[in-house]
């Protein structure tokens, strides 16, 4: 048997009645960042307890770096790195001293590696966790997830809450993890993070994977909603052969459509007449779930 970093087999998770993941399958290599795409609700925050044993499955199983998440779990907690998706531990120390804290949980670290890590993030590690905004209690949870240079990260919702120069050194830490042949588990609910960030990303809906796709291709799942209004008036066929296109309606002075993927296609076309006024707004993970299995998501 193939070494993974994580396998699932028929992982199952009820809360009462309630379905938290159903018979997961995932399978996840070495040296990737692995994706978990799904709206709220969805059972990515499950699947990442079950993992790390914080909750205990129905009935299935994990291996996480070769250890079964519940006989080893503390092995497992030691050796990978954990973002939650809220960080608000250590209210009554700073950030330097919470940070201290994780190396008698971690073992020794490379403090050189960790100072490099606040600078990047530009935490103020003098200040009380309880006393920081969001951002910073986000920076610390980062920090801790990465410091000890784990050869597995599991991140849940990395990018939630952060100011764009946090998430962009955030991405470049991904992607230097990646280059040293570590494995990043990503759960998100935002197509565009996972098709820059993964590798592979596996579409979860419901507590059961749809599918596993390439990171790359994620963005054919993309919706757009487009309205445009024009000056004079269009061909009724003029748009008719554009593949992408769903729930076309066109008047001489208007069009009205959702694009799959990527719109560039319809604007070069459009941009032959003399467009008046667009709109343009993505759709949500919700609404491409239902379009794509004919479901809708859980609230």
């Amino acid at each position: 048997m193939r070494y993974l970093v994580i396998r699932t087999e028929n992982l199952t998770k009820m809360y009462g009645r309630h379905l938290g993941v159903r018979d997961l399958m995932l399978e996840v290599e070495p040296g990737e960042v692995f994706g978990f795409l799904g709206p709220d609700g969805s059972g990515k925050t499950t699947t990442i307890r079950l993992l790390l044993d914080f909750v205990r499955p129905t009935s299935g199983r994990a291996l996480v770096l070769g250890l079964d998440s519940r006989q080893d779990s503390l092995k497992v907690r030691r050796q990978v790195g954990y973002l939650p998706g809220e960080f608000d531990f250590f209210a009554h120390q700073t950030g330097g001293a919470a940070l201290r804290s994780f190396e008698t949980l971690r073992g020794k670290l490379d403090w050189a590696y960790v100072d490099g890590l606040v600078e990047r993030f530009g935490l103020d590690v003098d200040q009380k966790i309880g006393d920081m905004p969001a951002l910073e209690r986000r920076k610390v949870g980062l920090i801790q997830a990465f410091m000890h240079r784990p050869e597995l990260i599991l991140l849940d919702e990395p990018s939630r809450g952060l100011d764009l120069a946090t998430q962009q050194a955030l991405y470049q830490l991904i992607a230097e993890v990646r280059q040293e042949g570590r494995t990043v588990f990503l759960a998100s609910n935002s197509v565009c993070e996972m098709e820059r960030l993964c590798d592979r990303a596996a579409v979860l809906y419901g507590g059961q994977v749809m599918a596993v796709e390439r990171g790359v291709h994620l963005r054919a799942r993309a919706l757009r909603r487009i309205e445009m209004r024009f000056a004079t008036p269009v061909p009724l066929g003029a748009f008719d052969a554009l593949p992408n296109l769903q729930d076309l309606h066109i008047t001489p002075h208007s069009l009205s459509c959702t694009v799959r993927g990527d719109p560039d296609t319809l604007l070069k076309l459009a941009s032959q007449y003399r467009i008046t006024d667009m709109l343009s707004q993505s759709l949500s993970l919700e609404e491409v779930f239902r379009r794509d299995y004919g479901i809708t998501c859980a609230a």
